[in-house]
């Protein structure tokens, strides 16, 4: 293969203990982007994400999900898949670690290393962080809390393979100095570059405190680190004999820097491999202004965004509002996405696109020379793209869309002949051409739709060697519907008043429980709806040790279901016909595949071997209000 004319771009790899969320799609989207650009410009493009599936944290999640590894991972890698679908990803390998090629890849790659003289036999001592599955000194952290994590780290002491990064400290600072765009944006080149100047430690590749790994091929007491593990993906997704190696492009967040700007290139260095062109570490996502995480409820899926605004309006606002090249964070808001979705989107592309085809149908097109395109300014495009500006390479585009609005508007071809009006569209048509090709990348669905009702435009691989051809104006072109529905802003702003409302009382429950009800005063305490319930019928969860399905009879609230785990404590029989207390107003939770409407409240011992369900002194009716 022509190394110059491929382009290999990979993500990070996201660990399989939690699932898959907006924040790790903004990267997932830039890929595709970028991919599906590289196609535009005519390069053999490789595309590659998957999940990272070995280590501690997994074998811990594992065991929370009452699954074995294998099996848990099985299910949350199908979510990120199931994730990236919906987001029109168009990825070429969705590499997962417990490939057997790759598994097989990390054993051959280790012994290279040690062919190398770089990996020795030791004994490790040091704090670890189990959710960054690293360790940290007391110069890292003096509280002794994971910088990230913000949790207490663990005192380790564990016999250990380490590899020599020592020995490539001034390989490194040479590497950084030589090639800077190995390490992108420039303000995480400078925060590398310093660090590795104070010194670089040997790290440890193996651990023994666990064996949810792939077995050390030097030592079978050993499992591989998952790091050295995770990062060889690169390498081991790159083809079938790494054709498209080295990678151009490595996307990962910033908090990954250290990894794949110190530890990957001594790692490459060490085993004989050619170093990748660059890395770029970009800034982190919030939601609604607070950090995404599953505990405090700031997260939000992308499966449920696309289904509810559309792939491409997702995919459109993180490119759009973010100003990637920057490196900085950003904040995701659905109230904002909406703004955009519907001046941008609809107003603007959507608009032009339905009332050029309509009036094309009408009026028809008449060939002459396109004066409306020295408005796009293709060549700052461009170079917007290659220098990872998409939000302004879409503000460019948008500007060029809002001259064609104009255009139109101001030559009224509706109230032309056919022979003046013709000519005005088919100036139209053919920038709606030029523009298509170039918002593939962005929004490819939509420009999917806009090639359907406009014959001669033609979008993806080669596209752009299309971009100088003139619009055919013989070809077909036909309206058909609106590229995107206009979304209603102030009836999303009630629903998310009231899911608000509904979250601060949830929150206000948990603090009830946690501080004590003499903590918490009056009005507190009655933003909780508890109802008396009769529970109906108890029925076993398939897969499930600990919980039953309740089925309740809550008097004026209805039947209601709940997941529970009883199943340790209580027969069937003990509780069908049981009356009993039941929190009603807590968002619809998936417990194994149920839809747990709620909690019935239990009093339990502090390690849980007895659990007693709450029940009223006396028998009262269902659904009766506990106050």
């Amino acid at each position: 293969m022509n190394k110059d004319n491929k382009f290999y771009v990979t993500t990070a790899i996201d660990y399989v203990n939690s699932e898959p969320h907006i924040g790790h799609a903004y990267q997932k989207i830039i890929a595709d982007v970028l991919a599906r650009w590289n196609k535009v410009i005519g390069k053999n493009v490789r595309f590659v994400t998957g999940t990272d599936e070995h280590g501690k944290k997994v074998q811990k999640a594992a065991k929370k999900a009452e699954k074995n590894p294998k099996n848990f991972v099985n299910e949350v890698s199908e979510k990120f898949k199931k994730a990236w679908k919906s987001l029109n990803l168009d990825y070429d390998r969705f590499i997962r670690t417990t490939d057997k090629d790759h598994e097989d890849f990390v054993r051959e790659f280790i012994n290279k290393c040690d062919k190398s003289g770089d990996i020795y036999k030791g004994e490790y001592e040091g704090y670890y962080c189990v959710d960054c599955e690293a360790y940290y000194t007391k110069k890292d952290c003096p509280d002794l809390k994971c910088p990230v994590h913000k949790k207490p780290l663990e005192k380790m002491k564990e016999e250990s393979y380490f590899f020599r990064l020592s020995k490539y400290q001034g390989f490194l600072l040479d590497l950084y100095e030589k090639n800077p765009e190995f390490v992108l944006p420039k303000s995480r080149r400078n925060e590398i570059k310093n660090r590795v100047k104070e010194g670089l430690r040997d790290f440890s590749i193996t651990r023994t405190n666990f064996d949810w790994g792939i077995p050390f091929p030097l030592d079978k007491d050993h499992v591989v680190y998952v790091w050295f593990d995770a990062l060889i993906n690169y390498l081991s997704g790159s083809g079938k004999n790494q054709e498209f190696w080295p990678a151009n492009l490595h996307l990962l967040g910033k908090d990954n820097t250290w990894f794949h700007c110190v530890y990957w290139p001594a790692m490459l260095k060490s085993a004989g491999y050619e170093l990748p062109k660059s890395t770029f570490n970009h800034g982190f996502l919030s939601f609604d202004k607070q950090k995404i995480s599953k505990s405090s409820g700031k997260t939000v899926s992308p499966v449920k965004l696309s289904e509810k605004y559309g792939a491409d309006s997702v995919r459109y606002f993180c490119l759009r509002q973010f100003p990637f090249a920057s490196g900085d964070d950003g904040d995701f808001s659905e109230e904002f996405l909406i703004e955009r979705h519907n001046n941008e989107l609809a107003n603007k592309l959507g608009n032009l696109i339905s009332r050029t085809a309509g009036l094309i149908q009408k009026k028809g097109l008449k060939k002459k020379e396109n004066n409306l395109i020295v408005n796009l300014e293709i060549e700052d495009i461009k170079n917007k793209m290659d220098n990872y500006g998409f939000d302004k390479a879409l503000n460019g585009i948008f500007s060029f869309i809002d001259k064609c609005n104009e255009y139109i508007q101001d030559n009224k071809p509706w109230e032309l002949n056919e022979e003046e009006a013709g000519k005005i569209l088919y100036e139209v048509a053919d920038s709606i051409k030029k523009v298509s090709i170039l918002l593939w990348p962005f929004i490819p669905g939509t420009c999917e739709k806009i090639a359907d009702q406009f014959e001669d435009i033609k979008i993806g691989k080669e596209s752009l060697n299309y971009f100088e051809e003139n619009f055919d104006e013989n070809s077909k072109v036909e309206k058909k519907g609106v590229l995107f529905n206009k979304i209603d802003k102030q009836e999303f702003l009630k629903e998310n008043k009231e899911k608000e409302k509904v979250n601060k009382t949830q929150k206000s429950g948990i603090n009830m429980v946690e501080e004590g009800v003499a903590k918490v005063d009056f009005s507190e305490w009655q933003k909780l709806d508890l109802r008396v319930a009769e529970i109906k019928s108890v029925e076993d969860i398939e897969g499930a040790d600990k919980l039953y399905k309740i089925n309740l009879d809550v008097g004026e609230l209805g039947k209601r279901t709940v997941a529970a785990g009883l199943k340790p404590h209580y027969s069937k029989e003990d509780l069908e016909g049981k009356k009993i207390v039941y929190f009603s107003n807590l968002e619809p939770k998936k417990l194994k595949g149920v839809e747990s409407q709620g909690m019935v409240l239990a009093a339990s011992t502090e390690n849980h071997e007895k659990v007693i369900l709450l029940a009223p002194e006396k028998d009262i009716e269902s659904g009766a209000k506990i106050s």
